[in-house]
């Protein structure tokens, strides 16, 4: 008996993992992307969770060589069915891994019907302020005041960032800042935020600033110029509040 032709595919990793398609089409309503795009967001999101490919794999009743497949592979488009695994296996959404929360501001969704706004604790606001991510510094400069995202981590207790000389985060250097960084769930309308606010001074002793290249999670995202000089903020003051729903 013969079957339909079907579309032409690039043949996939000889890895299948059991009950989860090798090709598909993206879900209905969402955005097209590159397949690449997709593994690329499900390796960072595996490893911002700190889980190997064996744990998500197990998770998402997978295969680990077909999560190889998916984050090496720049054309690899899972299914409809495995996706959906794999999100749930990594706490995240298929809008998330497909990219569609990228682009629009956080905060769009309407209000819980029963939320509540507590203060959070110093210990709480510096796990939270964990030890590397994207924050907001917010300083003055000779063209007024501004909030400027940067790469961040955390330590000895203070926040530290690179940039450029000369640009506009060194406006920071001996001025007393402020920087935020926050967290936002749409699904539930919930969220929390921490501020740090302290005096910033560039690192220039040339072990401190090696031991921070050597600590720091990535380069800055903006890339460009040589960003060399880090900048440390020293805690005077933290304080964090969150938005739960009861």
């Amino acid at each position: 008996m013969t079957t339909p032709s079907a579309p032409s595919i690039e043949p996939p990793a000889p890895v299948p993992g059991p009950g989860a398609p090798l090709t598909g089409a993206p879900l209905t309503g969402a955005p097209p992307v590159n397949g690449g795009d997709v593994g690329r967001r499900i390796s960072a999101r595996r490893e911002e969770l700190g889980l190997s490919r064996e744990t998500v794999a197990v998770r998402a009743g997978i295969t680990p060589g077909y999560l190889r497949y998916l984050e090496s592979r720049p054309t690899a488009t899972p299914g409809a069915g495995a996706l959906i695994r794999i999100a749930d296996a990594l706490d995240t959404s298929v809008s998330a891994l497909h990219g569609g929360d990228a682009d629009p501001p956080p905060g769009a969704g309407r209000a819980a019907a029963h939320s509540e706004l507590i203060e959070l604790d110093p210990e709480e606001c510096r796990a939270r302020l964990s030890t590397h991510g994207v924050g907001r510094i917010a300083l003055h400069t000779s063209d007024g005041l501004l909030v400027l995202p940067v790469n961040y981590g955390v330590v000895d207790g203070s926040v530290v960032f690179r940039t450029a000389p000369g640009s506009a985060p060194a406006a920071a250097l001996g001025a007393r800042v402020a920087f935020e960084v926050d967290h936002i769930d749409e699904a539930l309308a919930q969220g929390w935020s921490v501020l740090v606010q302290g005096r910033a001074h560039a690192e220039t002793r040339p072990d401190a600033a090696r031991r921070l290249d050597a600590l720091a999670h990535t380069r800055p995202w903006a890339g460009g110029a040589e960003r060399d000089l880090w900048v440390r903020v020293d805690e005077e003051s933290i304080s964090g509040r969150r938005i739960v729903v009861r």
